[in-house]
């Protein structure tokens, strides 16, 4: 949610991370595990979106729907930078995701750029360098 208020209303990261806590109540963990989530994701954005387009078939991001835009963000983040989230858990968590708040075909379509995005990752690993 937090992603999302920041695609639609670009403000301060530190004033919509207080709103989006100020009312809920969580295990410290939690916040600073999804803080850290939200911080990463916002500081990488150039380049996520950048890796979301050039695997995303005949999309640009701007005809991408916010959710799913800022779903493909999170995941690809996860995928690209956290090496303690697994491949699979990102992917499965983002389709989950997309499927709760966005359209019937979300989840699907969050599928395919994130197995991409997945694909070219272990490709490049296995390119000599």
């Amino acid at each position: 949610m937090m992603l999302y208020e920041l695609d639609l209303r670009p403000s301060d990261l530190a004033a919509v991370m207080r709103e989006f806590w100020r009312d809920r109540v969580v295990p410290p963990e939690v916040r600073t595990f999804a803080d850290a989530l939200v911080r990463g994701t916002a500081e990488k954005i150039a380049q996520l979106d950048a890796t979301i387009e050039a695997n995303a078939a005949h999309w640009s991001l701007a005809r991408i729907a916010p959710v799913e835009r800022n779903v493909l963000r999170l995941a690809a983040y996860e995928l690209l930078f956290r090496d303690d989230i697994p491949e699979r858990v990102a992917i499965n968590e983002g389709i989950e995701l997309a499927k709760l708040y966005g359209s019937e075909e979300s989840g699907a379509f969050v599928n395919g750029i994130l197995d991409q995005i997945r694909l070219r990752l272990h490709a490049r690993a296995r390119t000599p360098a």
